[in-house]
């Protein structure tokens, strides 16, 4: 299996790029999100990949990332009964990584669904596969300076052993407000608004206002 790429930018393609590693160039299949990096790098400069290897009979094909935290979350991705390769690239394509985690931990299914080719049922089995899995995902990888929720807007909210022990306070508003009859998709809307915040009560309350 390859690990990652580390090589010259040959160039990129619509939803590829060329590694050019020793003289062998290696096409690799990235999200938009991914190709957008790539393109602020530049070609013919240093880059570095972090891959998925994808073996099926006649198929042999490579997936990018310019993380390890969001290969990992490709490899969840995948692990979804009618989610492949694809359809993990077309979620986080549509969706950063940190915004795709936060619409799976709040259960989010209408956001995660506007990815082509992912369906409703999909984005709910998403969810419901996923929800366990991203959550220890992002305090275990806290060391590392992983496992944020939502770059900018809730970074750190499932950082620290505090996080381990319990819920994250942007997840435990999101469900309050969901119990005081929001829709779970509007309140974790407004509970992202809400930014960086520790206290459970002041994200409630900011995020009422925003509703």
């Amino acid at each position: 299996m390859i690990a990652f790429l580390s090589g010259n930018l040959e160039s990129l393609q619509e939803d590829a790029a060329v590694i050019d590693v020793g003289g062998v160039g290696y096409e690799v299949n990235v999200s938009s999100e991914v190709l957008s990096g790539l393109s602020a790098i530049g070609v013919g400069n240093t880059v570095r990949l972090y891959t998925y290897t994808y073996i099926r009979e006649d198929t042999l094909a490579l997936y990018g990332f310019l993380s390890r935290d969001d290969l990992s979350l490709f490899k969840l991705l995948i692990t979804v009964s009618g989610i492949g390769p694809k359809g993990g690239l077309s979620l986080l394509s549509t969706l950063s990584a940190e915004d795709l985690r936060f619409s799976i931990l709040t259960g989010d299914a209408r956001t995660i669904a506007r990815a082509p080719g992912i369906g409703r049922k999909t984005a709910e089995r998403v969810i419901l596969d996923l929800r366990d899995k991203v959550s220890s995902a992002s305090a275990s990888k806290d060391d590392e300076g992983f496992g944020t929720l939502a770059a900018g807007d809730l970074r750190g909210q499932l950082s620290g052993s505090e996080a381990q022990a319990q819920p994250s306070p942007a997840a435990d508003a999101v469900e309050a407000l969901v119990a005081l009859g929001y829709q779970r998709a509007e309140a974790a809307r407004a509970v992202k608004k809400c930014g960086e915040k520790e206290d459970t009560e002041a994200i409630l309350r900011e995020a009422l206002r925003f509703l």
